[in-house]
């Protein structure tokens, strides 16, 4: 996962490098909560785009602005409280409960056959199950980074997003930006929406083949 919040409004990011960037951070963001060296390089992140009126400006720029105004501490403590502890999490984070009501049903099963075709499959260190939203961000920026065509490629993109993404995630997104104690992951929410929109829209843009 990436390390720091390189910006999807840089100029010198072409756009398939800024879509996957975007997708690592947002990762990273709902995988773990943040360490310091990262929410200190977020709060020094440029918020203007290069061009007046850029999709993602607005959101982006909220979420930089929280990420000032809070502490370390605070943003933190905010993970452990929407996503952490024993039990069922205040917000949850897997597909599968958006699409299923219940977690390790169905919706992962399918997820994990078409994880096989792809060649992937969860590291061992990894805690969480294949359905959390930061593993799904992941693949899809292996889908669009990575080096063999036959699999990282727009049609694969758009076959994954509409199966495992497109379905649920905004869903996520209003639970987090109506949780009365999200603020950081409010604005996260906001971010995350503006950039499945464009997502989505951009996929219903390609021609069937």
């Amino acid at each position: 996962m990436m390390t720091s919040p390189h910006l999807v409004q840089s100029s010198g990011l072409d756009e398939e490098t800024a879509r996957s960037e975007l997708y690592g951070l947002l990762a990273l963001c709902y995988y773990t909560q943040p360490a310091p060296e990262f929410i200190a390089s977020l709060r020094v992140a440029a918020t203007e785009a290069p061009a007046a009126g850029a999709f993602l400006e607005e959101s982006w720029r909220t979420l930089v602005g929280v990420a000032r105004d809070m502490t370390d501490e605070a943003i933190q403590s905010e993970y452990q409280a929407l996503f952490g502890g024993m039990g069922k999490p205040e917000v949850y984070l897997y597909g599968s409960h958006f699409l299923s009501g219940f977690l390790n049903e169905k919706p992962l099963a399918k997820l994990r056959t078409d994880l096989t075709r792809l060649g992937l499959d969860r590291a061992s260190e990894m805690s969480e199950t294949e359905d959390h939203v930061a593993y799904l961000c992941e693949v899809m920026r292996f889908l669009i980074a990575g080096e063999d065509a036959a699999v990282s490629n727009l049609t694969q993109q758009q076959q994954f997003f509409s199966t495992h993404l497109q379905p649920w995630v905004t869903r996520m997104c209003d639970d987090l930006q109506a949780h009365p104690s999200a603020r950081f992951y409010s604005a996260l929410g906001g971010l995350t929406r503006s950039f499945m929109g464009i997502e989505a829209q951009g996929f219903d843009m390609l021609e069937p083949e």
